[in-house]
Order: structure tokens, then sequence, then C-alpha cells
């Protein structure tokens, strides 16, 4: 059976259109709560949020679902993505929520869900919820009615988890830190975690008014920080996204490093600190390896290669990275995007327990991200996402296939070319890599002209 609702990151769309409604929301958390009734007794359920406006709409339809069937409420309020994965395993509770459409703009909304151990679902589990979503609703009896509570202080509980994962014999006193919140969930936290641990921050994008999350600001907007570092003379620049999974960094010359790049940075930090602690010629083994995507850029690939890890890419999302890692027992992976998995650190992509990560590999190799990263040389990709007409077969495209092949003779051994369709927007995405930059533009904007 497919699915139907959810994505590659949960179920999202537009608020006010179906399926981020109300109505539909209250029948999903009834039949989470239904499904988990199979399982427990008297299961619990965190739900935490990021700061659009529909937030508290959402909220509640969800926590009167899940109190219909059964299942109790613990409320987070706003906090990241990731914070609810910790808590959730924290609190010994049944699933974690997230209400939140993580980089999207305040118009969309969605909902994400974390196991008993902060990790993403299995499709299975998707398709059984989907499966119940057909059924007539089963509401329990008032005396078997689930109850809703507050967690006090969930983001004090947060903040020193994350604060945790940084090297205890190390600090950031010294360092001037700009950190864009986004205007999302980790608008009050991501400050205090960087200035508890001796820095100097400068806070932006943390003034959240439930419609600017993501806008003009966070980590898919970074010119923002861009700016912010320059004008500040701040030694480093750290941008996460609406629900704080992401990073992007920047360091004091105003460049701005990318997942991949800051993907290398932690193998190599770990692959070094391994070696000392190991001898020369061995590792463990979560080091063997690390996991990219289908837009892993073919630099970096090849940099960690030379360094002796295997490599490996998975589909494009973090569910699909952390299935491969788990798969084989590996401890790194992530994407450009800035979504990067330490899995001794946090069971999911954590954008400030990622940067915290870089910082202590700056610090104790006593270099800057560009010197780290010297040798790291990053290919030319261009991206163009394409937005599809609903019901568009981009597959069955004959002009699209025809200029794919014409285009990857062109590039012969020296690029790539890769097309997919995007998991949670109505958009093709067409990207071309190659040693020369205006070559892959070409070929990119070549390729997007055939599916308009």
């Amino acid at each position: 059976m497919s699915r139907h609702y959810f994505g590659t990151d949960g179920i999202r769309g537009t608020v006010g259109q179906a399926p981020i409604t109300p109505d539909f929301v209250l029948r999903l958390g009834h039949a989470v709560g239904r499904v988990l009734k199979r399982h427990q007794q008297s299961p619990v359920v965190l739900i935490g949020k990021d700061t659009r406006i529909s937030g508290y709409m959402l909220e509640s339809a969800l926590e009167s679902g899940l109190n219909s069937a059964g299942a109790g409420v613990v409320l987070l309020g706003p906090v990241p993505t990731p914070a609810v994965a910790y808590l959730t395993r924290a609190q010994r509770a049944s699933l974690g929520a997230v209400i939140s459409a993580s980089h999207n703009a305040y118009p969309d909304n969605g909902i994400k869900f974390f196991s008993a151990h902060g990790t993403k679902l299995p499709d299975a589990w998707e398709r059984e919820v989907e499966a119940v979503l057909a059924e007539p609703p089963q509401w329990a009896d008032s005396a078997a009615l689930g109850r809703a509570r507050r967690l006090d202080d969930a983001a004090g509980r947060y903040i020193e988890f994350c604060k945790s994962s940084f090297n205890h014999d190390l600090s950031l006193r010294g360092l001037k830190i700009v950190v864009d919140a986004a205007h999302g969930a980790a608008y009050q936290i991501a400050p205090k975690v960087f200035h508890e641990l001796g820095a100097d921050v400068v806070a932006i994008g943390c003034a959240p008014d439930g419609l600017n999350i993501n806008h003009g600001v966070g980590a898919t907007h970074p010119e923002a920080l861009v700016r912010a570092v320059t004008e500040q003379r701040a030694d480093y620049g750290i941008a996460l996204d609406g629900d704080a999974d992401r990073l992007q960094m920047v360091d004091a010359a105003g460049r701005l490093y990318n997942g991949d790049e800051l993907l290398y940075v932690l193998a190599a930090d770990r692959l070094a600190r391994d070696a000392a602690l190991r001898g020369p010629g061995q590792r463990s083994p979560g080091l063997a390896g690390v996991v990219g995507t289908l837009m892993t850029n073919l630099a970096v690939e090849q940099a960690l290669r030379r360094q002796g890890f295997d490599f490996v890419r998975a589909q494009v999302g973090d569910r699909y990275v952390l299935e491969e890692l788990h798969g084989r027992g590996w401890l790194l992976g992530g994407e450009g995007s800035g979504h990067l998995l330490v899995l001794d650190k946090h069971t999911t992509g954590d954008g400030l327990i990622s940067a915290l990560q870089v910082l202590q590999a700056c610090a104790q190799q006593g270099r800057g991200l560009a010197e780290l990263l010297a040798e790291v040389p990053l290919f030319p990709q261009v991206l163009i996402n394409v937005r599809l007409q609903p019901g568009a077969d981009w597959q069955a495209n004959a002009r699209l296939k025809a200029e794919t092949g014409a285009v990857q003779a062109e590039l012969g051994g020296g690029g790539r070319v890769l097309i997919r369709a995007s998991g949670t927007e109505p958009l093709l995405r067409v990207m071309v890599e190659a040693a020369d930059g205006a070559q892959a533009r070409r070929c990119a904007e070549r390729l997007a002209a055939a599916v308009a």
C-alpha cells in the first residue's frame, strides 16, 4: 500500500487546504492514538511546534484527536524539531509530534513524528496510520479519554542537552558569533546555547510574529547572516531554519559554508581524533564511511575517499540518510541543505548540535573553516526548481528525456545530472554539476526549459 498523506518528511501543505486543516489533523491525531493503543495501554505523545500562527490551531486539533483515542499529551510549546526527538526519548514518551513546515514560508505547515527512541518512523508505521484514517473513528469512552499537560522548562532541558554535546574542556570565550534562528522554533534557545558556552552572541532572526518565519533570514536566506557577520565583525555566523534542524555557517571573511562542506569538516575531525586514540591505520567501525545524498557535491565525495572513508549516496531526505547510517552502523551523514547527522550525539539531524561540533573541530585543530576546507574546492552545482502542474508526469516528458541524454553526453565523465521531484512541494528539481560553472548553468537551463 502506498502512502497518500505522508511525504518524505511527514505531512505538509498549505494551511486551510487539504490535508492541513483542523478537521483532518483531529482525524490524524485520532488515528495515531488508535495505532499507539494497539501496542500500549496508556500511550503518551509529546507535541512541539515552531512559531507559525497556524501552530496554535493545529496543536489544539492534534491534541484533541489524540485524547479522543485515549492517548495522553504533553505540550512542549515552541521548540526545535530535534528538541522534540530528544525529549521524547528522555521523557520515555510513546511518540513525539512536531507541528512545523521546516524551511517553508508561514502559509504552510505540517506534522511529523518521532518514535519513542527519538528516530524517524518507518514507512510501515505511516501506512498503518493511513489505513486507520480510512476507517470510521472509534471514540474512547469518557473514562478512557487521554489528558493533556505542559512540560515545564522544555526549552531549558534541551539547552542543557545541546551544551552537553560540546567538549567540557573547551569553551567559546573570545568568540563573537551571530546566531540567526529564522524567526523560528529556536529563537529563544539558540542564542542561549552559545552564550552559556561563553560566546559573545549577536542575535538576528529571533523576533517571530507568527508570519515571518524563514522570511529573508535563516538557513534558506543566508545572505542576511553574511551581512550581519561582516557588519558585526564577528568570528562566525550560524543560521538555522524554521525548525532548527538545518545549518549553514559563515566565517569572519563572510564566506558561506553549506552542509556538504560542514559534513567534511566533521568527518575529517572525527578521523583525526580517532586516529590519535587508536593509533595509525585504525578507526572505529562508525567511522568506516559517510552517507551523503544524490545531491552531495562530487568534490566532497572525492575528498572523503582520499581520507579513506567509504561513501554512499542515499535518496534526498534526511530520513533516507539515517536509514543508510543505521543499516551500515556508521555515525556521520548529511545533505548540502544543512541536515547533518552525528549519531553519537543525537538520534536525528540537529542544527545546534552540528554547529557546536563544527566549532569544536575548529577549536581543537586551531584552524578556521577556510583552512580546514582549503583542499576541498566544490564543483559548481546549478539547481533550478521548476514548478509542476497538478497531475503532470515529468518522467513521461519526451523532450526532457532527449535533452537529458544530450546533456549527459556533453558532460561525459566530468559532471553529473540529477532530476528529481520534491517530496514536500510541487516542484521538479533540476541539478547539473560540472567543473565548468558556465557549462553547468547552460545545461541546467536547457533541462529546465524542457520541463516548462
